[in-house]
């Protein structure tokens, strides 16, 4: 009986060690990750399809012109300043889009930190997890979400089919260091279960961050 305690107590202990490492390491990890890339979000007025339809030529425009201002920035703290310094030209672009397209909503753009799912661009996921991120509502902001990442610039491949070049997977790659570039573009099992272990914490952090 004795021996039979110890070891439930053993077995107790290593669960305990696993689990804290496991912790430790997802919370490193997905900060990192999330400490590297700047998102954009656009969220529609409703799931109508004049409102989703509406919320693709908001997300067109406001591409376009940010296209324009950073296509020579190289680091996540430059995008964000450059951000914060043209505030108001997202939302004007984006209230002269809405009223040209024969709507009134109202539009809201803010730079903060946001909740995303986990997110794949063909063969390569983000984590779900707290991103630093522009974000764009439209009206009652009730409708499915768009979003990209604007650094590094993965915005302007394929929008419709979120599809990555090798370019644009060079880009990312570059932004991480070698193990975070494997767990967001890896297929092997031992990545895909490390992968699966951020996305568990990153659930719990945030279901317990709504509460």
């Amino acid at each position: 009986m004795k021996l039979f305690k110890r070891f439930l107590l053993l077995l107790t202990l290593f669960f305990c060690y696993t689990f804290v490492s496991a912790f430790s390491y997802a919370r490193d990890v997905s900060a990192d990750i999330a400490n590297s890339v700047f998102r954009l979000h656009i969220i529609a007025n409703s799931d109508t399809e004049e409102d989703q339809n509406l919320k693709l030529l908001v997300r067109d425009d406001v591409l376009k012109y940010m296209k324009q201002i950073s296509k020579d920035v190289s680091n996540k703290e430059d995008v964000v300043t450059l951000m914060y310094e043209h505030l108001d030209e997202f939302q004007r672009i984006a209230k002269e889009t809405i009223k040209n397209n024969g709507y009134d909503y109202e539009v809201r753009v803010k730079i903060g930190k946001f909740e995303f799912p986990t997110k794949e661009y063909g063969d390569i996921a983000l984590p779900a997890g707290m991103y630093d991120a522009l974000r764009i509502e439209i009206g009652k902001a009730e409708g499915h979400n768009w979003w990209c990442v604007m650094f590094p610039t993965l915005c302007f491949v394929d929008v419709s089919s979120g599809e990555l070049g090798e370019e644009s997977k060079g880009v990312l790659e570059s932004s991480l260091n070698e193990e975070e570039y494997d767990l967001v573009s890896g297929d092997n099992l031992g990545v895909n279960f490390k992968f699966k272990i951020i996305e568990f914490f990153e659930d719990i952090k945030v279901s317990l961050a709504n509460r």
